[in-house]
């Protein structure tokens, strides 16, 4: 039985979808009670990571488990999730990280999770650890001001990473969690080409079939917007990759396709499946 914390978030949904398409067991942990329809093979369970015990019930006659951990890993003890993992039988334990956590390891809005990676390195228990790119889903930010005004406000509007859809993630962690071979192994996650902000702007206006107006922020605009939902370091961790990337954040990586056996989706396909969001 696999584990998924996380499981109705960008990743998890995916990620629960294929475990239980593929027919395995799969209990989806969340905070909050889920919402989804009932799918063969799953059950739910609630549990909160800050408080490791919570997830006893959860991981009863579980061998796997995959951990999300929101916020960037402040206020979660890695030793205590590993700790009550281990002792419920756990014995593969699959982390979805961040590129972040392989580029700027020293970071405010990084070190934490380096620091979990790295405890899950050395806690005995059989590990792999998924380092995305950011999200294409981050611009669901944007899907207001597209629905009121068909405009997208951006900094670093030249500025391209390779941003990846969640789904691909989902699916690369399922893979992992069912086959054998991954063990021991840091997976970088990309998508297939570097995209700007403008770039990402005018592929949800062809999704749309109507012209989106791209308008460029300063960073001090952009620094107060995510400072409404953001904590501090992740936002300035955040506009420094949005806006001074390092070149292997601009890298584009062949784990996705090496993994699944196709090419990671383009930002285009997830604009023109999570188009409703933008009408």
């Amino acid at each position: 039985m696999i584990v998924v914390t996380g499981a109705t978030g960008n990743v998890g949904r995916p990620l629960v979808q294929a475990l239980a398409s593929a027919g395995e067991t799969v209990t989806a942990v969340s905070r909050r009670p889920s919402d989804t329809e009932p799918q063969t093979g799953v059950r739910h369970r609630q549990a909160d990571l800050t408080e490791p015990e919570s997830l006893k019930p959860a991981l009863d006659g579980a061998d796997a488990l995959f951990l999300l951990v929101a916020g960037g890993g402040e206020g979660v003890s890695a030793s205590g999730i590993l700790d009550v993992a281990g002792a419920a039988g756990v014995r593969r334990v699959v982390l979805l990280s961040s590129q972040g956590a392989g580029t700027r390891p020293q970071s405010p809005s990084h070190a934490p999770l380096r620091a979990f990676e790295d405890d899950l390195r050395q806690s005995g228990l059989q590990w792999t650890v998924l380092r995305p790119s950011g999200f294409a889903s981050n611009a669901f930010l944007w899907a207001a001001s597209v629905r009121e005004r068909r405009t997208v406000a951006a900094p670093f509007p030249g500025v391209g990473l390779p941003v990846i859809d969640p789904a691909d993630i989902g699916e690369v962690a399922a893979a992992v969690l069912r086959e054998a071979g991954h063990g021991g192994h840091t997976y970088e996650l990309t998508g297939p080409s570097p995209l700007s902000p403008r770039e990402q702007a005018e592929a949800i206006g062809q999704a749309l079939g109507t012209p989106v107006r791209f308008v460029e922020q300063s960073r001090d605009e952009a620094r107060a917007q995510l400072l409404r939902f953001m904590p501090e370091p992740v936002v300035d961790g955040t506009l420094a990759i949005l806006g001074e990337p390092f070149a292997a954040e601009q890298r584009v990586s062949p784990a996705v396709e090496q993994i699944l056996g196709r090419p990671a989706r383009t930002f285009a396909h997830w604009a023109q499946r999570n188009i409703a969001a933008f009408r």
